[in-house]
């Protein structure tokens, strides 16, 4: 069984024989030919840019035997045939105007399957553009916060993330961390608001035996247990006024002192705070440190609230049903399109952390397939305009998703998809491709 090598960035496989002068011709194009004659080792992979060539100007079917097979396990790979001139009526015309993108008719003239194999060609897939690690957004916002943060990663320095609480602020920390250098060390995350006020020295700086009452045994404390990697401080503005005296050594110094000792300890962490106070305010009125403000704010970071990122809404809906229907039975699949209007006309006064709470419990009390308002308890909030484009979004992402829950409820059978959806079966395959939908990945 054939192996085919790597593939380079544009790459035709031929399932057939190419004439000398084509394979050249393809060449001269900037293509590289490569004859496969067994379909189960092409050696192809989701992203690889390439099309697939069928063959069958010879006027035998042997190819046109495995087009289900190659349709149906090389889901991402565009076909495109090559058939002999038709004379009149043929048993093999429907399966390849339903498997095939395109077709060429014999005598195959180069410079047009050049063009058109120039129209089916796709670059390797990037990242999902809904996503960057576990912050899922396609709105302008959101793409500029992606954008930022790939910045912001690689650079050891403190990062101030600032927004309302449930904005996602504790999600965009732990990104900038698996994004960085210090990927494979600890992330340690304390909320300073949470603190005990008579054991926030202790915590984040540790202590020695008999510091204080109850203090039986040395401690380490957070800093110390993340030496090399991330300490993430949410609501830093809760933070005691003593407590930034200290913090403001470690970013100074790189050390700790320990409560009960007077020897610094060497710490490498870096520190990335969050908070929803006005920390300029704060700093005003004399509750917050200006020096330390000034160390914590080098980079900063403002999550946007939920309201303003658009369609988002639906996207994080749609994830957030989809990991609530992993663990748990439902029979809920998707949203209403009444359902979805009501989401993108709400005002969102908790932001994301609402629109979990929102969609955990629809699931569970759905009556149906399709969320209603009622089921989010949103039908007394009457629909706002949306944000420029977020119509058409709305409308991408409710097609993506029904299409998706056919396909699991038909157990990924094309056809049974593109029966239910009373389209054809290269729709579906094109609708997979616009959508990205990797079916050999999903299966």
């Amino acid at each position: 069984m054939a192996v085919v090598p790597a593939l380079s960035t544009q790459c035709v496989i031929w399932f057939g024989k190419p004439k000398r002068h084509e394979r050249a011709a393809l060449g001269a194009a900037g293509w590289q030919v490569r004859a496969a004659r067994s379909d189960d080792g092409i050696g192809l992979r989701a992203g690889d840019t390439v099309v697939g060539l069928l063959d069958l100007r010879d006027g035998s079917h042997g190819c046109l035997d495995r087009l289900e097979r190659l349709a149906r396990e090389h889901d991402y790979l565009s076909l495109l045939a090559v058939v002999p001139a038709a004379t009149g009526p043929s048993p093999t015309r429907h399966p390849i105007l339903d498997h095939c993108a395109a077709i060429l008719t014999a005598p195959l003239d180069v410079p047009r399957l050049i063009q058109a194999l120039g129209r089916l060609v796709r670059e390797p897939r990037p990242d999902p553009a809904h996503a960057l690690g576990s912050l899922i957004g396609a709105s302008p916002p959101m793409r500029d916060i992606h954008a930022t943060i790939r910045k912001f990663a690689p650079v050891d320095l403190p990062v101030l993330i600032t927004g309302d609480t449930g904005t996602g602020k504790d999600v965009a920390a732990r990104v900038l961390h698996e994004l960085s250098a210090r990927r494979r060390a600890r992330f340690a995350a304390v909320n300073c608001g949470a603190l005990a006020p008579n054991l926030v020295q202790s915590e984040l700086f540790g202590h020695e035996r008999g510091a204080f009452t109850g203090a039986n045994a040395r401690r380490a404390g957070l800093f110390e247990t993340a030496d090399g990697g991330t300490v993430f401080l949410d609501e830093i503005g809760d933070l005691p006024l003593e407590a930034q005296t200290n913090l403001l050594r470690v970013l100074q110094d790189h050390s700790v002192q320990r409560v009960g000792s007077h020897e610094s300890i060497p710490v490498d962490v870096r520190v990335l705070a969050a908070t929803n106070r006005d920390l300029e305010a704060a700093v005003a009125a004399g509750k917050f440190r200006d020096d330390l403000f000034y160390r914590l704010n080098v980079l900063r970071l403002h999550m946007p609230p939920l309201r303003e990122r658009g369609a988002d809404i639906l996207l994080l809906a749609s994830h957030f049903l989809n990991a609530y229907r992993d663990k748990n039975p439902t029979r809920a699949r998707a949203f209403s399109s009444s359902a979805q209007q009501a989401m993108l006309g709400f005002a969102w006064p908790g932001h994301v952390r609402e629109l979990i709470n929102r969609v955990q419990r629809a699931a569970v009390i759905a009556e149906g397939e399709l969320i209603t308002p009622e089921e989010l308890g949103l039908c007394g909030h009457p629909p706002g305009p949306a944000g420029d484009g977020a119509l058409d979004t709305a409308r991408e992402s409710a097609e993506r998703e029904t299409i998706l829950n056919c396909l699991r409820e038909s157990g990924f059978n094309i056809s049974e998809t593109a029966r239910r959806l009373k389209v054809s079966r290269v729709t579906i395959y094109r609708l997979c491709r616009k959508h990205e939908l990797d079916l050999a990945r999903l299966r």
